[in-house]
């Protein structure tokens, strides 16, 4: 029975995909090589800390200057560009209603988890938030979820991870959890289904009847 569930934030429960794709744009526009910089190049590595992502499309490890100015326009346009994905909002009240566990391990930093949880009305829910800022090693590394599952005292075998990219799926595998992919995920069914997750959902409303089939 799965007594705990845990979400990846950006492009799984809380829709930032066009503000993450904007604010890269925005601040690799004038970086070397920058007609690259497509949509589909920017979502290949989405779902990795920022410096990450960065050192990676940018092949260097320079950085500094693109992650002050990505959380700069990052920050001013958030209010404007993030929205919650449909029944969301409504999934989360049922599931703890349910008695279910609910939070968030995200690779963002704290402030912009916060902001993003707030703006859509999610925060309440969750019972713990795991970001960039309490962990040495990000996703995929198992870290951030097995932090969660300490600090809410729960065990592995009773949680579900629930995420839109394959660093949330190789994070869950490697502690020990079940993976649910959203079909959602800019990055495509087809490619997170060559990750083996447990699960690939269309409808966050199918994590109800998930738990009470495991009731």
């Amino acid at each position: 029975m799965y007594t705990t569930i845990l979400f990846d934030l950006d492009g799984t429960i809380v829709d930032t995909n066009e503000l993450i794709i904007s604010s890269f744009m925005h601040v690799l526009k004038d970086a070397p090589n920058s007609e690259r910089y497509t949509k589909e190049f920017i979502t290949k590595n989405m779902g990795l800390p920022l410096r990450e992502q960065l050192e990676a499309y940018t092949e260097s490890k320079d950085v500094d200057q693109y992650i002050k100015a990505y959380r700069q326009y990052n920050e001013s346009n958030h209010e404007q560009l993030v929205k919650p994905f449909p029944f969301v909002k409504e999934t989360l009240e049922k599931l703890q209603k349910s008695g279910i566990h609910l939070g968030v391990v995200t690779s963002k930093i704290k402030k912009t988890a916060v902001m993003g949880l707030t703006l859509t009305g999610l925060l309440p829910y969750m019972d713990i938030l795991v970001t960039e800022d309490d962990v040495i090693n990000g996703k995929p590394d198992p870290e951030p979820i097995l932090r969660a599952l300490k600090q809410l005292q729960v065990t592995p075998e009773n949680t579900l991870m629930v995420g839109d990219s394959e660093y949330d799926i190789l994070s869950a595998k490697g502690a020990g959890v079940a993976c649910a992919a959203v079909a959602w995920s800019l990055k495509g069914e087809v490619f997170l289904k060559t990750f083996s997750p447990d699960f690939v959902i269309h409808d966050i409303r199918e994590l109800e009847n998930m738990v009470c089939r495991q009731s």
